[in-house]
């Protein structure tokens, strides 16, 4: 599996509030909808003035194929438009990683 993982910041004309309630409402709506797609989180700061991201976004895929695959759908342009109206894209990191879990008592 193949994780792709944010670090978001929002664009200046949006409160945090704002931009989580964009983030984890309309867009989430649409983000669901990504081919391909086996997870999705959206983690947001308890004290989001005490950092520099609005929140933390994870997306997980099968490879890197489907992810690609993603993104270049129909939807996955529509999400990163959509994305783009309340997210300072590329303000953030982004890596895509392989993730190892070492305990899981969820």
């Amino acid at each position: 599996m193949l994780k792709l993982v944010e670090l978001l910041v929002r664009r200046d004309e949006y409160s945090h509030e704002e931009f989580v309630e964009r983030w984890q409402g309309d867009h989430a709506e649409i983000a669901r909808d990504l081919p391909g797609l086996k997870r999705y989180s959206t983690s947001v700061p308890t004290d989001p003035e005490a950092v520099e991201y609005d929140g933390v976004l994870e997306l997980v895929f099968e490879d890197e194929a489907a992810l690609n695959e993603a993104f270049g759908s129909e939807v996955g342009q529509a999400v990163q438009e959509d994305a783009a109206e309340f997210v300072d894209v590329g303000a953030g990191p982004r890596m895509i990683v392989e993730e190892t879990v070492h305990v899981d008592e969820t």
